[in-house]
């Protein structure tokens, strides 16, 4: 839902404060400078310094062979799977996994691809024995397993590396590829206090999303072996990603990747604190409730306040997503400790008004 905002800055914080997404973010000054500052080229002649440098950087980080940038996560997703499968073939991944349920079902509609979703675990991950169960006989009435898709986080909750492996291990047993829709790739490496080397490890391909949390404009990287560079280069070039002088957005990758991640920390950690002072608005009757994983919050507000609440907050330049039932509250670089205690302040006005 898209909203008009031009009118309802917070006059006790002099900005608005938008919960709805880690997507909401604005360049800073500085990152601006170096996107303006950056040294380009035609990428599609490969020619770009600044994106080949920051495709080299993220696939020595995370410790694959090459990288590819894509326009946005989707087309991140959508080009590995279409690398990994041809047309007939399947992908198996969570019911709850955004390339499922978010993604236009892309990989069937212009793939021929078959998506299997499978039941997760109570931390969202995927389950080796439902795994297991979804593998596709050897058989002409069935489509080829051929590629497992794992997502961390899911819905903010980062799912642990023994958990992640047991997955991995468990489509490498029955001969199928891993992919990791890594949106949020760096608030489960900061929740889970691995390396990135370590979480990337988990699966063959790797999406890496530079606009969720790290504050760019724009810009995915797909992080995957030697071998399908190619295949993905060309599915990027047919599905209109072919970009030419996008060092800039590049540039701006790059400077999250150095300056963004270590604080990603303060978001989990304003995310915590909203959650611990919000528990007093839930009642024990099990029609409100709340949730806190890493940089967001899950609130079920009482049923008679849902979009009550999400007015009363936007006129005090609050904005979230309409409660149905439950409402997202991500924190990001742009929210501040006083955006917080003004958060609280007005939750204060509206349940004790």
């Amino acid at each position: 839902m898209s909203y008009d905002l031009s009118k309802k800055i917070s006059h006790q914080t002099n900005h608005l404060i938008d919960l709805r997404s880690d997507t909401v973010t604005r360049p800073s000054v500085e990152m601006r400078r170096i996107m303006s500052d950056a040294e380009v080229g035609d990428d599609v002649y490969g020619e770009d310094p600044t994106i080949n440098k920051l495709e080299k950087m993220l696939a020595e980080r995370l410790g694959k062979d090459t990288g590819v940038l894509m326009t946005s996560g989707t087309q991140s997703n959508l080009c590995s799977v279409l690398s990994h499968c041809a047309r007939g073939e399947e992908i198996i991944i969570g019911n709850s996994y955004h390339v499922y349920i978010d993604e236009a079902a892309g990989a069937s509609v212009l793939g021929g691809i078959a998506i299997t979703p499978i039941e997760t675990g109570d931390d969202n991950e995927m389950l080796p024995d439902n795994i297991s169960r979804a593998v596709k006989p050897d058989d002409s009435h069935c489509p080829i397993s051929k590629l497992v898709c794992m997502e961390n986080t899911v819905w903010g909750n980062a799912i642990s590396l023994d958990k992640m492996n047991d997955a991995k291990n468990e489509a490498e047993r029955h001969n199928l590829s891993t992919h990791l829709d890594g949106a949020r790739f760096f608030n489960a490496v900061t929740k889970l206090g691995c390396s990135e080397k370590e979480l990337a490890s988990c699966a063959d391909t790797v999406s890496i999303c530079l606009s969720k949390g790290l504050g760019t404009p724009a810009g995915s990287v797909l992080l995957l072996p030697k071998e399908l560079e190619g295949k993905a280069r060309r599915w990027r070039k047919m599905l209109g990603g072919g970009m030419r002088q996008a060092g800039i957005f590049a540039a701006a990758g790059i400077y999250a990747l150095e300056n963004n991640i270590k604080r990603l920390s303060e978001d989990q950690q304003r995310a915590e604190y909203l959650a611990s002072e919000l528990k007093k608005y839930v009642n024990g009757s099990g029609d409100s409730d709340i949730k806190q994983n890493t940089n967001m919050v899950f609130f079920t507000p009482q049923k008679k306040d849902g979009q009550k609440l999400a007015t009363f907050l936007m006129d005090r330049g609050i904005v979230i997503n309409d409660p149905l039932p439950t409402t997202r509250m991500v924190m990001h670089l742009d929210i501040s400790d006083s955006d917080v205690n003004h958060i609280l302040k007005s939750f204060d006005e509206y349940y004790n008004s």
